[in-house]
């Protein structure tokens, strides 16, 4: 019998003659792109525990909580609202990690699955540029970070001529040389970063509770709305919380590609990002608290408070804010862009060079101009286009998990005229499917008594497409039989009992 991959335990790998043959054509297979070796499952659960703590303890997630109480929530509903909108996004992550680490594939090639070796640049592009836009993002506010420091730690520095373009360039190359080294060295990162970001944080809440005496005023605020008026601030703000982490949704096979096993994955998963993102952001609500009573007003922004501290504070505080910063935007923001490049030409692009595009294309969007208007930016053209990809995830589930069962043909992803090819290399019915998905997200901005679709864009964008997909797709050719399945994967007892 001629086995083409082998399961061994919770993943399944090419056999090495397969792995051979198919990495003479180099048009759809690099070693970025490539399925990964047994040995390179080797992330414990741990790993991703310590990833998703390092890119929660954000500046983002330490203000997250600050719209929903200028609103009128007060900081339990708010903290609550983060929990469950930070939980239905774990559901989606959750089932699209399982794709990276039963195969060992990462999301441009898992996208070929659903949408055609060829179609597969249309998920891979749309996500890429979302990315390079919250890099672009993050790089400014990390540099404005960095400027302030900088000129309470170094009083010159606010002489020098431009010296927020310099403090912006500084952090954005930073960040381009962290990601270069790969996602493996973005993996040590986290290991390091979370257990030093949670220490600060913990020093940061001590200091709050012993200055204020107890937990300030903004604790002991009753909520302000109840009822309907609460419900429809509640429901906006838990898609808010879900589009947070909608774009990671999407590409997280990048990092579960490399997990050992899928308990490990999902617990570190579980029991670490929704957990971390309600912490901190209770840490942001009891610290902003204490500000007020201190400075008579809300210093939401945790740069605007380090700042008011003594030298060696600011700048311990300030490695904290950059070391957080750079977690975030090589974790969340480089790896989706830099593998759609990779894709785009497997053959000339590596990684690395991926990267540097990404960052390059981060420069070209100008968040220095685009932050001008930074609503228009966030909450219209960034909120609009995560929820088109809320698509893009409900057809990678459906396909994976509906049509599939969760059963694939390695080899045929690397293959330009295979099974995953369709129609010329793209998937009509995926595309039909994205549509459809964006049409009832549009349809709620089209038609005001339909809002609710509009407003829930991520959530009834992956429903659409989802539903439509699984329709569509019912009939699919390419779609192994569990026989099929079973005559080109070798099992694990075959696999050792063949090996002694």
């Amino acid at each position: 019998m001629a086995y083409t991959q082998e399961r061994i335990g919770d993943v399944v790998v090419l056999t090495p003659p397969e792995a051979s043959l198919l990495s003479r054509n180099q048009t759809m297979w690099n070693e970025d792109l490539r399925p990964c070796t047994l040995a390179e499952h080797s992330w414990p659960g741990s790993k991703f525990a310590s990833l998703w703590v390092g890119m929660c303890l954000c500046l983002p997630t330490y203000s997250l909580a600050s719209g929903m109480i200028a609103l009128g929530m007060n900081w339990w509903e708010s903290v609550l609202t983060i929990l469950i909108g930070c939980i239905v996004v774990m559901a989606a992550i959750l089932l699209v990690s399982h794709a990276g680490t039963k195969y060992g594939i990462p999301y441009p090639v898992f996208a070929r699955l659903w949408f055609g070796t060829r179609g597969a640049h249309l998920p891979a592009l749309a996500r890429a540029l979302i990315g390079a836009g919250w890099f672009g993002i993050n790089s400014w506010f990390g540099g404005l970070a960095l400027d302030a420091i900088l000129g309470r730690a170094l009083p010159v520095w606010n002489g020098i001529a431009s010296h927020l373009a310099i403090a912006f360039a500084v952090f954005w190359a930073i960040n381009v040389l962290v990601a270069m080294r790969g996602p493996q060295a973005i993996g040590r990162l986290a290991q390091f970063s979370a257990p030093t970001l949670a220490l600060g944080a913990v020093a940061l809440l001590v200091w709050a509770l012993r200055t204020a005496h107890g937990f300030g005023p903004m604790l002991a605020a009753p909520a302000t709305i109840h009822g309907p008026v609460f419900w429809a601030v509640f429901y906006p703000s838990v898609v808010g919380v879900i589009a947070f982490w909608a774009t990671l949704a999407l590409n997280i096979p990048d990092l579960t590609r490399y997990a050992r096993t899928q308990r490990g994955q999902m617990l570190g998963q579980i029991l670490s990002m929704p957990l971390t993102m309600a912490v901190f952001s209770f840490v942001g609500i009891a610290v902003t608290s204490t500000t007020v009573i201190l400075y008579g007003k809300a210093l939401w922004n945790p740069v605007d408070l380090i700042v008011t501290f003594p030298t060696p504070v600011v700048i311990i505080g300030g490695i904290l804010v950059i070391l957080s910063s750079v977690t975030i935007n090589v974790g969340a923001n480089v790896m989706a862009p830099a593998r759609a490049f990779q894709n785009l030409w497997p053959r000339r692009i590596g990684f690395a060079t991926g990267a540097v595009l990404t960052g390059l294309l981060s420069l070209a969007m100008e968040p220095w101009k685009i932050l001008h208007d930074f609503g228009t930016y966030i909450f219209t053209w960034l909120g609009t286009y995560g929820a088109m990809l809320g698509a893009f995830d409900g057809i990678a589930i459906a396909d994976y998990w509906l049509v599939r069962n969760t059963r694939l043909d390695l080899a045929q992803l690397y293959t330009p005229a295979g099974r995953y090819s369709y129609a010329s290399g793209v998937n009509v019915r995926a595309v039909v499917a994205l549509f459809v998905g964006w049409c009832l997200a549009l349809l709620g901005l089209a038609a005001p008594p339909l809002h609710l679709l509009w407003s829930g864009g991520w959530i009834f964008s992956l429903l659409g497409g989802l539903i439509a997909y699984w329709l569509l797709m019912r009939t699919e050719a390419s779609v192994l039989s569990a026989a099929e399945y079973n005559t080109i994967t070798e099992d694990e007892g075959e696999v050792l009992a063949r090996g002694a």
